[in-house]
């Protein structure tokens, strides 16, 4: 084909998909000497091997089983542990509310096929997941901001198709929303007849504090039924136990589900049979051990990053403080550009996130996410006195 690609007669849908930033930036990974904060990857060395090579044996010596085609709603027994560990965090629902997807990214995927047509309104963060604006986009919605204050939700738009959150230690701000902010948020679906997504992808990395209600569960609580709430919950085991499976999940009404079964059947007849059957026999035996050293050591490298702030950072120069997750959110003084930084800092070897890539019109140049997930105490602390002399030298 000798077509340029822009010459080519692509799609509109296709003519909007951007490279990830962030999937870019972990190229950086392998170069030598690189101190990469840009990618919330979580640590291989908290990974499980052990119990995944016996687990694949396992599947192994099923006659072929685990090898086969599968249903597209998913591994049965996965999917009843997935309702079980729901169950127990306050979603009453049982398999038939669970679909099984290719990680929680294509849950958003298929999310936006379900519910986004052209010029549909998205109410969503500001900054919030890139992978979500990447998902949604390519269905070309009009997205609007919402605000949260003090259990009151801000926003000026009247009517949408979807609410779009990352409640728990979100990324990119690491940032928790409150009780009080929940239930606005349910408040605002209800007013603008918006389907709730609620993406929960670092749930469970929480180094403090109490848990807060899912959404899911309030609505539930309130709705009466599963089956009469408005919510999507997308979970996944890859912040948890391994991402490189890619085994993620929907939760929500029977009526919902069994459209998102359709659409995925259509996109990729069902995932990983073997992956699936292997997440299971992980889960059930190692999930709360797994869980339990991630945390440990990723508070460590919270604290660590967060010293190193305020020993090097200067004045004008602010960060969030979160109790859970893998980012930290640095806001820079307004005149500072974070992706012209970058070029610098990459020379330098470290690395960041710039904060435009999470906004959905592009602003937000004096922001970057920091990720501390893969590096160790001295290796952050050198990083951030890097990142913290940049920033000096930018203000001079």
């Amino acid at each position: 084909m000798t077509e340029k690609l822009e010459e080519l007669n692509i799609s509109r849908r296709a003519s909007r998909m951007r490279a990830s930033e962030i999937r870019e930036l972990l190229k950086l990974l392998d170069r030598p000497g690189m101190i990469s904060f840009a990618g919330g990857i979580p640590d291989p060395a908290l990974f499980n091997q052990a119990a995944y090579r016996e687990a694949y044996a396992e599947a192994l010596s099923d006659d072929g089983r685990s090898l086969q085609y599968s249903t597209t709603e998913g591994h049965p027994q996965l999917r009843r542990w997935i309702a079980d560990y729901m169950r127990e965090r306050g979603v009453a629902c049982d398999e038939s509310h669970i679909l099984i997807t290719h990680g929680s990214q294509q849950a958003l995927d298929l999310i936006g096929k379900l519910l986004i047509d052209p010029g549909s309104e998205v109410i969503t963060l500001a900054p919030t997941y890139l992978g979500a604006l990447q998902s949604f986009s390519a269905y070309e919605p009009e997205y609007y901001p919402v605000r949260f204050q003090n259990g009151v939700a801000e926003t000026n738009v009247t009517s949408a198709r979807v609410l779009y959150l990352v409640p728990d230690f979100a990324n990119p701000t690491g940032v928790t929303l409150s009780l009080e902010d929940r239930k606005a948020a349910l408040e605002l679906a209800r007013r603008t007849d918006s389907v709730i997504v609620e993406d929960a992808a670092y749930t469970e990395l929480r180094f403090e504090g109490e848990r807060v209600p899912l959404i899911a569960a309030l609505d539930i609580a309130e709705a009466g039924s599963i089956d009469e709430s408005r919510t999507l919950f997308c979970g996944t085991f890859s912040k948890t136990l391994a991402p490189g499976l890619r085994v993620g999940w929907i939760c929500g009404p029977t009526a919902l589900i069994q459209k998102l079964t359709l659409i995925k059947q259509a996109s990729d007849l069902h995932t990983s049979t073997i992956n699936q059957d292997v997440t299971y026999r992980v889960a059930s035996k190692h999930f709360n051990e797994t869980v339990e050293k991630a945390l440990v050591v990723y508070k460590s490298r919270r604290e660590a990053m967060l010293r190193a702030l305020d020993a090097y950072a200067p004045e004008g120069m602010s960060w969030s403080t979160p109790s859970g997750g893998l980012f930290v959110w640095v806001t820079l003084p307004a005149q500072l550009d974070a992706a012209r930084m970058l070029e610098i800092a990459v020379e330098r070897n470290f690395a960041f996130v710039p904060g435009g890539a999470f906004y959905p019109d592009g602003s937000g140049n004096n922001h970057l996410r920091l990720s501390y997930s893969l590096l160790p105490d001295d290796l952050i602390d050198q990083g951030i006195k890097g990142l913290c002399d940049l920033v000096r030298e930018q203000l001079a």
